[in-house]
């Protein structure tokens, strides 16, 4: 595993400092900073992925859909040349496009190839296998009952493997409408970035009503997902406020902010940047807990912490419950560097500023 950091930070956001004020409150103040958070090994690919396109092709490369669902890592990399679009006719013939690494589905690869894009498929692994999943319980005749949010980019790739097939369940309490032809040949999957909790409660009642229904060869909930939500459950035990750096349409950060309110937190809040934080969220607080969503860079958790400290929250204790060390190679056409040797980056970065 490589722990080099790459060569283009992130860089910090200025902002107003000194803004929150240390009043007193009952007991010691501190923070409780969860840990694993932030950058997953598939946010990271993805991330790397532009910024080695933008180094061996030039600006501008096109991106369909964000990169990664966060409005500070969009931001910088638009400032480095890279164009966002919606739909892969927005992207001028022969040009590099890079897919997000929610993944796409068949038809926008095709609708690349049909307009002679050089397309660098930033997926994340652990979604592609998702897709394969569908590909071949659909290819087995088996109804699939996919768990996850309608207009979700992931969902929208997913369902695209095998539109026949599948039928979207987006909630717990969605199950009482599904109906499926034969209910011995169902199975279900899932977005890679959903509630665990929730999501074991929609396949509960999907067992009750069908009780054949198969699960998929391994768990489709991402692990990442799944470690973030375990540390925020054991910070939300102790914690006053819960502060969750994330976008709002980061579905994994707005189920930590969920999560944390479920396990104990009396209060919970999700913003992009520290400067969002408001005052009277701290008023009688003593223990503040922190997180930060899969896509999310660390600077971003500093500027909170750094905030969090000039209102008299500068004793951290970190609470780990898990240790992450996957990495993902990068796209085979990124390997290598802009000299043709083997790039020390194949591996994408690890720890991200």
């Amino acid at each position: 595993m490589s722990n080099a950091t790459i060569s283009l930070p992130m860089p910090r956001i200025p902002g107003t400092r000194n803004r929150l004020k240390d009043n007193p409150v009952p007991g010691a103040k501190r923070v409780l900073l969860a840990a694993p958070r932030g950058y997953c090994a598939g946010v990271d690919r993805a991330v790397v992925a532009v910024e080695k396109a933008l180094e061996h092709y030039g600006a501008p490369v096109y991106v369909r859909k964000q990169i990664v669902h966060n409005v500070h890592v969009v931001t910088t990399l638009e400032k480095r040349g890279a164009i966002f679009v919606d739909e892969i006719d927005e992207v001028p013939e022969g040009a590099h496009v890079v897919f997000s690494a929610h993944g796409v589905s068949p038809a926008v690869v095709q609708g690349a190839s049909d307009r002679g894009l050089q397309a660098i498929d930033a997926t994340c692994p652990l979604v592609t296998k998702v897709h394969r999943e569908a590909v071949r319980f659909a290819r087995d005749d088996f109804e699939i009952l996919l768990i996850g949010h309608e207009g979700h980019e992931e969902v929208e790739g997913t369902a695209g493997e095998a539109p026949e097939h599948i039928t979207l369940v987006g909630s717990p309490d969605a199950v009482a409408d599904i109906e499926v032809k034969d209910p011995d040949k169902v199975v279900w999957l899932s977005q890679t970035t959903l509630s665990v909790d929730e999501t074991m409660e929609t396949v509960r009642r999907l067992r009750e009503k069908f009780p054949n229904l198969q699960d998929p060869p391994s768990d489709d909930i991402c692990y990442a997902t799944q470690n973030r939500q375990v540390a925020i459950k054991k910070v939300a035990q102790d914690a006053d406020l819960v502060i969750v750096v994330g976008s709002a349409n980061s579905s994994n950060s707005v189920r930590l902010v969920e999560v944390a309110l479920e396990y104990g937190a009396k209060a919970a809040y999700r913003v992009d940047y520290a400067h969002e934080v408001k005052q009277e969220w701290l008023d009688g607080v003593q223990t503040v807990g922190v997180t930060s969503g899969a896509s999310v860079p660390e600077v971003l958790v500093q500027e909170l912490l750094d905030d969090l400290a000039g209102a008299g929250y500068g004793d951290i204790e970190t609470v780990q419950t898990a240790e992450e060390d996957l990495v993902f190679s990068l796209p085979k056409e990124l390997r290598r560097d802009t000299a043709g040797k083997k790039d020390t980056r194949a591996l994408g970065g690890r720890h991200r500023g």
